[in-house]
């Protein structure tokens, strides 16, 4: 009973993230080692098969073919509903398959947030573990003697300028290639506030226009099937970009692991260090009953029980297909669940994405914190530091409108608008204009929810490169001086010799 108890309880909790950087040993087994084990940043396997396909599954969704085969699959959509859009029958099955294939996209972006999550940490850990290597072996070096000596002083600076000089210093992180420079560039307009306040026009246009048509069914089906074609646009889409910048920001840890090995190395051959890296614990956050439970919804979802049960809710449908004489209103019904938790999804991973990334941030200022003492220790400054751009108006506005977006406040809110909506419905009977009470506003609410998604993660994923970059060039700067004290000392010793 017990065991069933902690396995229920498990999901919700941020668990402890363990990371050491691979040691770089000069020396193994009695033979010497004449380069360092450089092969940058590996991401972890994880132990079970049931995730590892799961990731899989995942990765598929956000590339490239899949999000053309959406595109595609909307051109067709479009087309079609030139002959049988007026009709009721089309419009609902449209609404249908919006809603599913939103929901499985909900599934995917929450595990896909998840896995980002538990990447960053796993690599702020393995810094931090190679940082206390470097401290340890920097101080062995003893460089405040050679303050001391100002000949020394001067020559080191000149040797250390002419590294700084070197090709391979001036080497940046690599780059997007065109594809991955306009996605992201189209990224930023979709997720930019004109976009969001064009989006609302729209409403409220339809809205206005209501009384035209006696706000009957066939006019909440036209938004419907309207916000419906943008959901799936913009799941689809923001699976991609988040796919990409994954990718763009493993290749530039490469770069980074890459030089900092190197470093270590370096090290290790001045001082003869020859002690494992430590391993670092960064601590489980802690968080309030309400984010624990948000939390413990997202790991539910993460692990696509969702889309289990999704599957028989379908099976359920279809059975009590012959009782409702498969009419328009029985072809809403799996619609209308679909839509009324992806809704919910929608306001979770809002939440989601700005608490993990918040978390995550703090370890990389911490990374950041002590790279600064590295450089103290050995008296050199920190590199200049590249900022973000000054956020202007509309990005000001943009994140104000994120954070309460992303508050748990808000995520009650949302839950508890479905429960209305639920009872609103329940007051209908079920009917057909009850279940668009419960499609159409969650439809509309989901689809402005992944706008404002997109315009958190490009905001977060702007901050990243800066960081990424400001890491990278600390490191050639460390490296620069090393190999600086690595080559007068080897001179040093010629001339002793």
């Amino acid at each position: 009973m017990n065991r069933f108890l902690s396995v229920l309880s498990k999901p919700g909790t941020r668990a402890d993230i363990k990371g050491v950087a691979p040691t770089q040993f000069t020396e193994k087994d009695g033979l010497a080692i004449d380069k360092p084990n450089a092969t940058g940043y590996t991401p972890k396997s994880k132990p079970r098969l049931l995730d590892r396909w799961l990731d899989f599954v995942v990765r598929v969704s956000g590339s490239e073919p899949v999000f053309f085969f959406i595109l595609a699959g909307l051109l067709t959509w479009a087309l079609l509903g030139i002959k049988y859009g007026t009709t009721d029958l089309w419009q609902v099955l449209i609404s249908d398959i919006q809603a599913i294939v939103s929901y499985v996209f909900d599934s995917f972006l929450v595990r896909q947030q998840l896995n980002a999550y538990d990447e960053e940490m796993t690599v702020a850990a393995e810094l931090q573990s190679r940082i206390l290597s470097h401290r340890r072996m920097l101080a062995k070096l003893d460089l405040e003697t050679d303050e001391k000596d100002p000949e020394k002083q001067v020559r080191l600076r000149t040797v250390v300028a002419r590294y700084r000089d070197a090709p391979e210093f001036s080497a940046e992180l690599p780059a997007e290639k065109r594809f991955g420079r306009t996605i992201t560039w189209f990224s930023h307009v979709l997720g930019h506030l004109g976009t969001v306040a064009l989006y609302w026009v729209g409403v409220f246009v339809w809205i206005g226009l209501g009384h035209r048509e006696g706000y009957s069914d066939e006019w909440q089906l036209y938004m419907n099937s309207a916000s419906s074609a943008l959901m799936v646009f913009v799941f689809a889409f923001l699976a991609n970009v988040r796919e990409r910048h994954s990718a763009y920001a493993l290749s530039c840890l490469n770069a980074i692991f890459k030089v900092d090995a190197t470093l270590e190395f370096r090290l290790r051959l001045l001082t003869s260090d020859n002690i494992d890296n430590d391993v670092v614990i960064i601590p489980a956050p802690k968080v309030s009953g309400v984010q624990r439970a948000i939390f413990y919804y997202a790991d539910l979802v993460g692990t696509l029980v969702g889309i289990t049960i999704l599957l028989v809710m379908m099976i359920v449908w279809v059975a009590i297909g012959p009782l409702l004489h498969f009419d328009a209103n029985w072809w809403l019904i799996i619609g209308t669940y679909a839509g009324l938790v992806g809704m919910s999804d929608g306001f979770v991973l809002r939440n989601l994405q700005a608490r993990l990334r918040g978390f995550a941030d703090l370890e990389f200022e911490k990374v950041e914190a002590e790279d600064d003492k590295l450089f103290e220790s050995v008296g050199q400054a920190m590199p200049i530091k590249e900022v973000a751009e000054k956020p202007g108006l509309t990005q000001r506005v943009s994140d104000a409108m994120n954070r309460v977006c992303a508050h748990e406040i808000t995520v009650v809110a949302g839950f508890l608008t479905i429960v209305g909506l639920i009872a609103g419905a329940s007051a209908m009977k079920w009917t057909m204009t009850g279940q668009l009470l419960c499609n159409v506003p969650p439809s509309l609410i989901e689809s402005f929810f992944m706008i404002i998604l997109i315009t958190g993660h490009n905001s977060a994923d702007d901050r990243k490169r800066v960081d990424l970059r400001n890491l990278y060039e600390r490191r050639l700067h460390l490296l620069a001086l090393v190999n600086g004290v690595q080559t007068l000392r080897g001179e040093n010793g010629s001339q002793r010799d």
